[in-house]
């Protein structure tokens, strides 16, 4: 047994959507730090929510633009 394939296609529930969002942003920034970690590496990941709220990962000590 393995994961099923996701179809990629636009999430048409609002609710639904912005869930699917949260927990793949989270996901996302983990794989970064990981990422970060693993290859010493100073990585800044910036991502905008379909309402265009910014949110920001940033590793190391470089600074980050103001918003």
């Amino acid at each position: 047994m393995g994961r099923r394939k996701v179809e990629l296609k636009r999430i048409e529930d609002k609710s639904s959507r912005q869930v699917t969002f949260s927990k793949r942003r989270s996901g996302l920034f983990k794989k970064a730090h990981q990422l970060a970690v693993l290859c010493d590496l100073e990585l800044v990941l910036n991502v905008f929510s379909g309402n265009g709220r910014p949110y920001e990962f940033s590793s190391g000590n470089s600074p980050t633009c103001p918003s």
